[in-house]
């Protein structure tokens, strides 16, 4: 009874909450996963179970290895992405540290692509990235054939061999100065008698940002990493807002889109609970790792 005196106010606030989580996010999750095991590949009805069949057909049996591509895809997308906006983040993050008039101005100059909507930002980019070459180029194209640097122009995302590189551009240009607020936050958080300490010693500047200050940083970067790596995963109206439905930047989350629109439902909740999979490899060791490292602090 003392129990639940104790606990019961804190129940009964949280209880809405609670439910919600669990029949929108874990009941949605289950529903997907037995979805996932069914053959129900029409607007029909599921006929039984057929076990791991549809993880196993998007693997071996998939209509020219399309899912392995996007995947490949995705691998590419992410790899660019995060060591993009980790070195630009960074960068910024640094001079700004270092101390530059109308400091301001800056971080609102590299924060503002946030504010805008991934379709936004894919609309204008689509233009800025228009693969057409010669004098009818347009874009960033037309401004090297402006500037006679033709020999720059290429087709950009439609490239067959590097076209998901080029579709890192927009979202490292949208989400840099995120990872720059994390930096710029760290470096601000680092306590003055280190840097002091370490000026007593007489650390050259070199010295005082490779064993000192960046070292402190190594939790912020590992945030990052996390947070934009499980973003990138997820990646849908950008890419979608940019090139469309295309073979050569398909990823998972797109691939299940189209999936969809087929009402081959079996085979769509066998990519997403993949791609939930992928999400989770990367969230759930990070999130143990910080709960460790909070009990040990």
């Amino acid at each position: 009874m003392r129990r639940l005196r104790h606990w019961g106010p804190g129940l009964l606030l949280l209880s809405p909450s609670l439910i919600l989580l669990a029949v929108f996010v874990y009941g949605l999750i289950a529903w997907t996963t037995k979805l996932s095991v069914s053959d129900q590949h029409d607007a029909l009805g599921s006929k039984g179970f057929v076990g791991l069949k549809n993880y196993q057909n998007l693997f071996t049996n998939d209509i020219q290895d399309r899912f392995t591509h996007s995947l490949k895809n995705l691998l590419i997308f992410t790899v660019v992405f995060l060591v993009g906006t980790m070195f630009f983040g960074l960068l910024w993050a640094f001079l700004l540290e270092r101390g530059v008039r109308a400091e301001g101005f800056f971080r609102t100059v590299y924060l503002f692509p946030m504010a805008v909507s991934f379709v936004a930002s894919g609309v204008v980019w689509r233009w800025l990235m228009n693969p057409v070459e010669g004098d009818g180029a347009g874009g960033i194209n037309g401004l090297f054939a402006a500037m006679h640097l033709d020999f720059l122009q290429n087709k950009w995302w439609t490239n067959p061999n590097w076209g998901m590189a080029a579709m890192a551009m927009p979202a490292i240009w949208q989400l840099s100065g995120y990872v720059m607020a994390l930096f710029l936050a760290g470096f601000r958080g680092i306590p003055a008698e280190l840097k002091e300490a370490a000026a007593v010693d007489g650390a050259s500047t070199y010295r005082l940002y490779r064993n000192v200050i960046f070292p402190q940083l190594t939790p912020v970067a590992l945030s990052a990493l996390i947070i934009i790596g499980h973003m990138s995963m997820k990646m849908f109206d950008l890419i979608m807002s940019v090139s469309g439905p295309q073979w050569l930047t398909e990823v998972p989350a797109v691939y299940v889109w189209q999936t969809l629109l087929t009402s081959d439902y079996a085979k769509a909740a066998a990519i997403s609970i993949v791609l939930l999979v992928l999400v989770a490899l990367v969230i759930v060791p990070y999130l143990i790792y910080t709960n460790r490292a909070e009990k040990n602090s």
